[in-house]
């Protein structure tokens, strides 16, 4: 079996923007923060713990405590849940579509590393019609950094399959992704439409989900790499450029 990790906001969910902009206006309404840097490929861990920590030290000139993580994420999340019922968030195209065909596959599992608190995650994924606890997930409650995240989900995904998996890929649509999987040593496949396509050219983009084709040769060049190599996992070829 080859394990295929999954990232939710801009991969699985067209949620970036939304979740930006709710995270942005948290800041300004419970602590009165204003000019956030929000080109999240500036922060040092591009996950909703890592950048919550870092901008709150940076603005406190301390760490925050639980109460401060717990007030924000409360009112961030309550902002996410308003959005929704105002328009809900949309499904990449194909997306809920290629987990199902994962899912029931002889040769894949599937399971979930998101850089998005559990029950944001658990949120944007009902809204589009997915379900965040079908698949073994980590999150940033987990850990302030994506790595970690990813080792986790792979962990819990070998408890739940009866791994250990023959290979792992990650699947993900910003430059943080990438260099997680250069960090790690797991192939990536980056996925995304537009400037987001743009800069992840060089990682293998594919538009989208719409043909499941397309998706699962990139996941079988990836696995016969795999094999002439003699490796379960293969280094990507992310140059140090990548920004």
């Amino acid at each position: 079996m080859q394990l295929v990790m999954f990232d939710i906001d801009g991969t699985l969910m067209e949620t970036m923007k939304v979740d930006g902009e709710c995270f942005v206006r948290s800041f300004a309404e419970v602590f009165g923060f204003t000019d956030i840097d929000s080109d999240w490929s500036h922060y040092p861990h591009v996950t909703d713990a890592g950048i919550f920590h870092e901008i709150y030290a940076s603005r406190m000139g301390r760490p925050p405590i639980a109460l401060d993580v717990s007030r924000f994420r409360e009112h961030f999340i309550e902002l996410l849940a308003v959005a929704s019922l105002q328009s809900p968030f949309a499904p990449v195209a194909g997306a809920g579509r290629l987990l199902s065909r994962l899912a029931c596959s002889d040769s894949h599992r599937v399971s979930l590393a998101t850089g998005s608190w559990r029950d944001s995650a658990r949120l944007k994924m009902a809204s589009a019609g997915m379900c965040f606890d079908d698949y073994p997930a980590a999150s940033a409650d987990d850990a302030l950094e994506r790595e970690s995240i990813m080792k986790l989900s792979e962990q819990r995904a070998g408890e739940r399959y009866g791994g250990p998996f023959a290979g792992t890929v990650y699947v993900g649509d910003g430059v943080w992704d990438a260099r997680a999987c250069r960090a790690l040593g797991i192939p990536f496949i980056g996925v995304g439409s537009g400037v987001r396509a743009a800069r992840l050219a060089s990682e293998g983009a594919v538009r989208d989900f719409s043909e499941d084709g397309l998706f699962l040769e990139s996941l079988d060049e990836l696995s016969r790499r795999a094999s002439r190599t003699g490796r379960a996992i293969i280094r990507p070829s992310i140059g140090p450029e990548v920004q």
